[in-house]
């Protein structure tokens, strides 16, 4: 009941954010299905559209993945990892209209940034590496321990403010932005410690089934000899 709950709120809160923003979407709905570059890969709404449009593919990739595994918490943790990822790191290397001009600006002054961000820009800060701190640890023992998933989220979010600077693509590389992504990070492996925190044990009472058999059961008596 716990899980159809959760699996509901979360659904809602998706059609939610989708009817939100579903007018800029739909502006790029055209010119993404059309299969142009420019205008759908090189803005947020189209790249937004198209993860979004991708979900169903995403979903198969998951069956596809636990039917050959047999394991549907590995394939989700893959799947989701990677796909929830993926494309809000392109929407960070979106190069701006004067990439490549000059060099590029950094802010190094904690907390400076965020009057300027606003909801939507702290919003998608945090939902940056939500998804690497959520599934990373359910698929990865090594990284399940919050210090670990903090880890993590500012590494990979030094990197990417790094590659903002290097290759001089018109964006402000800061510390903010930084402390926000660590934070959803860890915020989303908050939400998934139940799944990675107590992993299951085997339960010392259950026989093991690969102790099972006649041949594994215990030493087998040979027939005794008649006289």
């Amino acid at each position: 009941m716990r899980r159809i709950l959760l699996l509901g709120l979360a659904a809602l809160a998706l059609a939610g954010a989708v009817f939100t923003v579903r007018r800029p979407l739909m502006m790029s709905a055209p010119t993404c299905l059309s299969g142009r570059w420019h205008g759908c890969y090189d803005t947020e709404n189209g790249v937004v559209f198209m993860m979004l449009a991708g979900l169903p593919l995403a979903a198969l990739a998951v069956w596809a993945l636990a039917r050959i595994r047999s394991g549907w918490r590995p394939a989700l943790a893959e799947v989701g990892m990677v796909y929830g990822t993926v494309p809000l790191l392109w929407l960070t290397l979106i190069p701006g209209l004067n990439a490549g001009v000059g060099a590029g600006r950094v802010s190094l002054v904690p907390l400076r940034d965020l009057a300027t961000m606003g909801p939507i820009g702290i919003g998608g800060n945090l939902l940056i590496f939500a998804a690497l701190g959520f599934f990373a640890p359910m698929r990865f023992p090594a990284l399940a321990s919050l210090p670990r998933i903090l880890a993590l989220g500012a590494g990979c979010s030094i990197l990417v403010e790094t590659a903002q600077y290097v290759f001089q693509l018109d964006r402000v590389s800061s510390i903010d932005d930084v402390l926000i992504n660590t934070t959803g990070a860890v915020l989303a492996g908050l939400a998934s410690r139940r799944w990675w925190a107590h992993p299951e044990r085997p339960d010392p009472e259950r026989p093991d089934p690969e102790q099972s058999g006649p041949e594994r059961s215990g030493p087998v008596l040979a027939p005794a000899r008649r006289p």
